[in-house]
């Protein structure tokens, strides 16, 4: 389990790194630009925290997938709100 939890935080960097590279983030919408700042802002506040107990892994993880969770969500309320925005302008 501490190999797997070991491991498992440079590999979540670099699916991110990758998945953020290989995008063009200048067409990203906002639910999409939440869930990547959401995602490595978490991973980055949870293996801080997870690492004053130990597991700064398991912390990462768990900080990344809320983050990026809540921040798609922000994102996707923002991006309704512009559509209603454009929809009651016309």
């Amino acid at each position: 389990m501490k190999t797997f939890v070991r491991w498992s935080l440079p590999l979540l960097v670099i699916t991110m790194l990758s998945a953020c590279s290989s995008a063009n983030p200048e067409r990203w919408d906002k639910r999409e630009k939440g869930a990547a700042i959401g995602g490595l802002g978490g991973a980055g506040v949870w293996a801080l925290v997870g690492s004053q107990s130990g597991n700064a892994g398991a912390g990462a993880l768990i900080g990344g997938a809320v983050g990026a969770g809540s921040g798609a969500l922000i994102g996707n309320e923002l991006e309704d709100r512009d559509r209603d925005d454009r929809r009651y302008r016309r």
